[in-house]
């Protein structure tokens, strides 16, 4: 739960009409998106709880039923039958009782015995302390879930012995260990450094908090959405939260710093004892979801499919002034599958597989030469609303520049070697949200080093080009991705919608996002190029790209018979 002071833009709302001002038309909108998910108007930032229930995907989030800013945060909810097309119900939480009537902030959904999914949630109670709260279904025979009653028993935890009510907010999915008892995460800032509280619980109510928090950190300040839940070791399926399989590692998510980070780890559940393999920032690690525009994530065990997915809210890098314009803000990542990698040492994410049923108009080629400083326009789909993926092969890796990776910031490298500054072996990748005369564009962009008897691949996603208008965040996001070029492909796949980009490099080993809002290319005047700006030539081994269908995405008042797959 990220909290934002925007006290003189709120009142501003109150005062004149909880923020009904004048708005663009939708025909003036070309930066909403077409198959990401949001609300049709306001605030909207973390996911919360999602889950599926019944062949219904649920999906709540944090909402602002008045005004494209932060504040009078509700629980959205919205129901899918496929993780694409969505429906708009009424809202699940509301903050009118007094241990939430500044919020209803954010949480988890933990399904108890009998397959009783339950809401444990954060409210800022009337003293404006952070208390962790319980609602349950008012009707389980539901499977939309529509109403929700929040407990008599509320609040179930709150701040004492010494938790500063400021720092003690999002509880994660509980699980359950071997004696019976339920274990839920609280996130925690304790003497200026990020604390997973552990509280436990028999009967989903009265809650005892442990002597020591589960996992703790001096390297990070507030944990913020934390999530903890395993994988599997063979990485073939997810993995119910309260498993007790030996054959899994543990992730420990924490929100801070505006990236979601994670450490791997062994969880003994007697114990509750959880021993990561290396700790959060430490000897240079630095394990995230996302390197981009991704933050205040959630996982869930989609049961249906035996896979987890992972949700993550994506902020705007336009001004509060132009949310307000536009009448929105804030979009939901495309769901990913997370797994993972075969060495044990991060996690693999990919968008999951139902979003292919929205592409439509496919352009392919394959043994397309890039020679050095060249451009090739991918024609033939709609630029502003696709699905891409390349992979490119590599020769003369020999005369890859050196480079010692452990003293690197890549972040900081990419802003310094742009894709306009020439190298040996790249830059080379895609330029997505590129007008026709390449004033404009957003570039996600490969370079390849060499440290020792090793290479060392560098993907960056670019955007201080991506557009003529001022007053934006133009930022520039960097990874190295665990690829070994000298024996496989590097490969991109870029989902492009009109004001996002969601690129995974090395088949998911490294994720980077980014919001644009070009001035130029727009809509069907938007281009998507693959180029390359080494001194030596690259190989397109294969490229595929396709248009992608708009999902539908309505209220539950103009419900049309929902899609089954």
């Amino acid at each position: 739960m990220k909290i934002y002071v925007v006290f003189v833009i709120c009142f501003f709302f109150l005062l004149f009409g909880n923020g009904r001002v004048q708005s663009l038309s939708m025909e003036q909108q070309p930066y909403r998106t077409a198959y990401h998910f949001q609300p049709p108007k306001n605030w909207m930032n973390d996911p919360n709880g999602p889950m599926y229930y019944k062949g219904v995907y649920h999906l709540f989030y944090q909402y602002n039923p008045y005004a494209a800013v932060w504040g009078n945060i509700t629980w959205a909810h919205s129901i899918s039958y496929d993780l694409v097309n969505w429906i708009h119900h009424d809202n699940a939480l509301s903050p009118d009782d007094p241990f939430d009537i500044n919020g209803c902030w954010s949480g988890s959904t933990t399904f108890l015995s009998g397959e009783k999914p339950v809401i444990l949630y954060t409210g800022s109670d009337i003293m404006n302390r952070q208390v962790q709260n319980l609602a349950e279904p008012k009707n389980l025979s539901d499977p939309l879930l529509r109403e929700w009653v929040k407990s008599s028993h509320n609040p179930l935890m709150t701040p004492v012995d010494g938790i500063d009510p400021k720092f003690f907010r999002d509880p994660t999915t509980a699980w359950q260990g071997p004696d019976g008892l339920w274990r839920v995460l609280v996130g925690n800032q304790m003497d200026g450094h990020g604390w997973g509280l552990l509280y436990r619980s028999r009967d989903f109510v009265t809650w005892t908090r442990s002597k020591e928090p589960l996992h703790s950190s001096t390297r990070t300040g507030m944990w913020e959405c934390p999530d903890f839940y395993p994988v599997s070791i063979d990485g073939k399926d997810g993995v119910d939260t309260s498993s007790l399989d030996e054959s899994t590692k543990h992730v420990l998510k924490a929100s801070f710093n505006d990236s979601d980070h994670y450490v791997l780890g062994n969880y003994m559940p007697v114990t509750d004892n959880f021993s990561v393999d290396t700790d959060f920032l430490e000897n240079g690690s630095d394990l995230r979801y996302d390197y981009g525009k991704f933050y205040a994530s959630k996982t869930f065990f989609d049961i249906d499919k035996k896979r987890r997915i992972l949700w993550g809210w994506i902020q705007e890098s336009d001004s509060t002034t132009d949310g307000i314009e536009k009448g929105w803000s804030g979009l939901q990542s495309i769901p990913r599958s997370i797994l993972l990698s075969r060495t044990g040492k991060q996690l693999i994410q990919w968008p999951v597989e139902e979003i292919e049923k929205q592409r439509t108009g496919n352009v392919s080629f394959e043994n397309k030469e890039l020679k050095g400083g060249s451009v090739f326009e991918v024609s033939g789909i709609t630029a502003s609303q696709a699905d891409v993926e390349v992979s490119f092969d590599l020769s003369n890796l020999k005369e890859a520049e050196l480079m010692d990776p452990s003293s690197v910031d890549p972040q900081l490298l990419c802003s310094q070697k742009t894709a306009s500054v020439r190298g040996n072996v790249g830059p080379f990748g895609i330029l997505a949200f590129a007008s026709k005369d390449l004033t404009e564009q957003t570039v996600i962009f490969f370079r390849v080093f060499r440290s020792n008897d090793q290479y060392v691949v560098l993907m960056c996603s670019d955007q201080s080009g991506s557009s003529l208008r001022e007053g934006l965040k133009k930022e520039t996001y960097g990874a190295f991705i665990d690829v070994d070029p000298l024996h496989e492909k590097i490969s991109l796949r870029s989902l492009i919608d009109h004001s996002i980009v969601e690129s995974f490099g090395g088949e998911g080993k490294a994720c980077i996002t980014a919001r644009v809002y070009p001035k130029l290319a727009i809509d069907n005047q938007t281009h998507l190029y693959a180029f390359n700006n080494g001194t030596f030539d690259v190989n397109i081994s294969t490229l595929n790209a396709w248009s992608m269908k708009k999902a539908e995405i309505v209220s539950s008042t103009k419900r049309r018979k929902p899609h089954h797959y």
